[in-house]
């Protein structure tokens, strides 16, 4: 079970506030998003562009790529409360964290990191290329010593790619949404022994060819209990969620814990 973007539905996404409530509730991961900056610094942000729901910043460029770290650490995204999570806890001032920040949490227990890297060809200017991307992420992973401990996922191919010929040892996660497509069929395209699709494109056979061909099976954003129960009957090997606290109650009380 991971929880996606540390537990947004409960505490402003990828913040540090997130990402300590989730690994206190007993997640196996904590998921996360993560750009660069201009000065080449890995930060923790789904969004590679100022998000206005989530986030306050003043005047300035609103590209993560197109400024610096300081300027980046301007921006408060903990004091508005997510408009889809009415549940949510704001935490005033909270700000971007760096991937460096996040990995040092790995002290606090035995949990994985899923670091999703945000690349795409349709906007080149908004990440670093594919290849120096892996470079930034993977130095960050050695310095913590986390190789063991990390998963690397992306709709972007190119980048798993570059993340492989860095460090073989790490797994690679395929994320998938679209037509429904063999599970296999993408892990084989992205070179990939984890494929993560959309969790409504999930179904028992999928998983068990999935499986047959050696892969595992994360499924994302899953939130409602009927949505849990289905992806646990068709044995997906992990589910990625916003809210860790209830899934995990939820597999409790139906002796899956």
């Amino acid at each position: 079970m991971h929880g996606h973007r540390g537990a947004r539905a409960v505490l402003p996404e990828n913040t540090l506030p997130a990402f300590e409530y989730a690994i206190g509730c007993g997640v196996d991961a904590i998921e996360l998003d993560v750009a660069v900056t201009r000065d080449d610094v890995v930060v923790v942000s789904h969004d590679p562009t100022l998000n206005r729901a989530i986030c306050r910043a003043p005047d300035g460029p609103r590209v993560i790529r197109a400024c610096t770290l300081e300027e980046v650490r301007r921006w408060d995204c903990g004091t508005l409360r997510n408009p889809r999570f009415r549940r949510q806890m704001p935490v005033p001032g909270a700000r971007i964290p760096t991937l460096d920040e996040v990995l040092a949490l790995s002290t606090r227990g035995q949990f994985l990191f899923n670091i999703e890297i945000k690349c795409s060809p349709e906007h080149p200017a908004w990440s670093p290329a594919p290849p120096h991307f892996a470079e930034l992420v993977c130095a960050a992973i050695r310095r913590h010593t986390l190789e063991n401990r990390v998963m690397v996922q992306s709709f972007d191919f190119r980048v798993l790619d570059a993340m492989r010929k860095l460090a073989p040892a790490i797994r690679l996660g395929a994320l998938y949404v679209g037509r429904p497509k063999s599970f296999a069929a993408i892990a084989q395209q992205a070179g990939a022994e984890i494929v993560a699709p959309y969790h409504a494109l999930v179904t028992p056979r999928q998983t068990l060819l999935a499986h047959a061909a050696g892969l595992q099976v994360l499924a994302w954003t899953a939130n409602r209990p009927r949505d849990w129960k289905r992806l646990v009957a068709a044995q997906v090997d992990g589910i990625i969620t916003d809210n860790p606290a209830s899934l995990l109650q939820h597999l409790r009380d139906h002796g899956l814990r």
